[in-house]
């Protein structure tokens, strides 16, 4: 005689491909859209990187939601995909709603970063700064949310990614540092929103 055999909780807490699917098709859709847009823009008459972020502008704002999709050439373009693929999909593994969440709150802090300290008559583009913003956002959030297994990820992101983050923060005039500092600060921001912990031995209100 043999009886049904029950679905451990260890079972129960993998993830299925089925939820993991919706967050990288989120990925995967926003790197088509970056991809289709500059195709498009190789045809005369459509002045896409116009849209990015012009400091202190009112039509430049318009730019922090437009900005990360739009790319100087498909050099800069390709030095962004590959990034943003890998660490977007580590983050999506955790659900379209996390992914769309850490995305906005790094293209925001990015985006208003870059739009109050740019240079005068400049126009920011690229996901640079979604980048810099996943990068730091897998190595913090271990520490908010207090999970060993994220603290040794965010260890090896780090080990990856650190030397290209600490360069990229470096003021020069060929790359938007303010748009990687601030995509940085972002990404701890989210990590602190998502995932921080309230302390144990405070009372309830």
């Amino acid at each position: 005689m043999t009886l049904p055999t029950s679905t451990s909780a260890t079972e129960a807490e993998q993830p299925r491909l089925g939820e993991l699917a919706p967050g990288l098709v989120v990925v995967g859709v926003m790197l088509a859209v970056m991809w289709g847009g500059e195709i498009i823009d190789l045809l005369p008459g459509t002045p896409f990187n116009g849209w990015g972020i012009r400091p202190r502008s009112t039509r430049g704002l318009l730019g922090i939601v437009f900005a990360p999709f739009l790319h100087v050439g498909f050099a800069h373009l390709i030095s962004n995909t590959i990034p943003f693929a890998v660490l977007g999909g580590l983050i999506a593994l955790g659900g379209a709603r996390q992914f769309v969440a850490v995305t906005i709150a790094v293209g925001v802090v990015s985006g208003l970063g870059v739009w109050v300290l740019g240079a005068s008559r400049s126009v920011h583009l690229g996901a640079s700064g979604l980048v810099f913003g996943y990068i730091t956002y897998l190595v913090s959030r271990g520490l908010f949310a207090r999970r060993v297994l994220w603290i040794l990820g965010g260890a090896v992101v780090a080990v990856i990614y650190g030397g290209s983050l600490l360069w990229g923060l470096i003021p020069n005039g060929r790359m938007s540092w303010q748009g990687h500092l601030f995509g940085a600060i972002g990404g701890v921001v989210a990590a602190y929103l998502l995932h921080a912990q309230p302390d144990d031995d405070e009372d309830a209100v």
